[in-house]
């Protein structure tokens, strides 16, 4: 009897493996190998050398390219905050029916392409585009060259990116007790006081989540800042892009690539010794 019961005991312990048996096998087919395939390249195209990380670490073109993704992506995550706190604090604060609206808008980009939404850009920012129009409509004679900029580029990145990080601070905000905040005001705490010491503290772990999301998401960005930003202020996967597409250099590409893999799992490393990946999910 004992040992049927030990062996019931084992057969169920297998149960959660054999049901992660597919998602395993997809993930070495679809990720692990081609990852590794690149790691390889990386140090065999055009031959067996380091060569391509040294270019890559030492060359001002590509130490230019990475500091102008970072200053980017660091661009896009302060302007997303910017406009996502207040608009989840007013889902927050607003009644349910309220707030699931105020969702809904805010997640009906997702119904659409990255490329559709950058394509409605470009119509927007152009020459002869409403943007344009407008100012010459208001007195100004020689309005400035928006398309196939940096600000356009930020603009559709932050359009695109913004509903990860409002969703982020909306999730925290929801489950703060209001008598958290009417404990403080007993207290004597009001107005920014208040939102300084209890509230945005409180808020913090959404701030981070959301941050972190949109930075990782955006140093990877290929389609919006090709079509609508600036040649001269290309980010790293648009210069990776042309040189796998153009130069056929497939081995500089795949060290940009794995530097660029490095230093994203570093920044979620940091992330996750401070609070934990698990966070990121709500």
């Amino acid at each position: 009897m004992g040992v049927n019961i030990a062996k019931l005991t084992q057969r169920t312990d297998l149960w959660p493996w054999l049901l992660l048996t597919p998602l395993a096998v997809y993930m070495a087919i679809f990720f692990v190998v081609p990852l590794a395939d690149v790691a390889i390249m990386s140090f065999t195209e055009p031959s067996p050398t380091l060569s391509n990380y040294e270019r890559v670490l030492t060359g001002g073109l590509y130490l230019r390219t990475f500091l102008n993704t970072f200053v980017t992506a660091i661009t896009v995550t302060l302007c997303c905050l910017f406009v996502g706190y207040p608009l989840a604090y007013l889902m927050a604060s607003s009644k349910p029916r309220t707030a699931m609206l105020i969702l809904l808008l805010v997640t009906m980009s997702f119904w659409t392409s990255f490329l559709v939404r950058t394509y409605a850009w470009m119509v927007l920012l152009g020459n002869n585009g409403p943007v344009v129009w407008l100012l010459q409509t208001i007195g100004m004679e020689r309005p400035p060259q928006l398309l196939f900029t940096r600000f356009s580029s930020t603009l559709a990145m932050v359009h695109i990116l913004a509903p990860y990080m409002i969703m982020n601070i909306y999730s925290v905000m929801r489950k703060i007790d209001p008598t958290l905040i009417r404990s403080a005001e007993s207290l004597g705490a009001r107005g920014f006081s208040l939102f300084r010491h209890v509230y945005l503290p409180l808020t913090a772990p959404g701030i981070a989540n959301g941050s972190v999301l949109v930075f990782v998401i955006c140093l990877g960005f290929y389609v919006t800042p090709v079509l609508l930003g600036s040649p001269r202020e290309q980010m790293i996967a648009g210069l990776i892009g042309n040189q796998i597409d153009e130069f056929l250099a497939f081995g500089m590409g795949s060290a940009m690539a794995m530097v660029l893999l490095v230093v994203t799992l570093a920044i979620l490393a940091i992330y996750h010794r401070r609070f934990g990946l698990d966070k990121l999910w709500g």
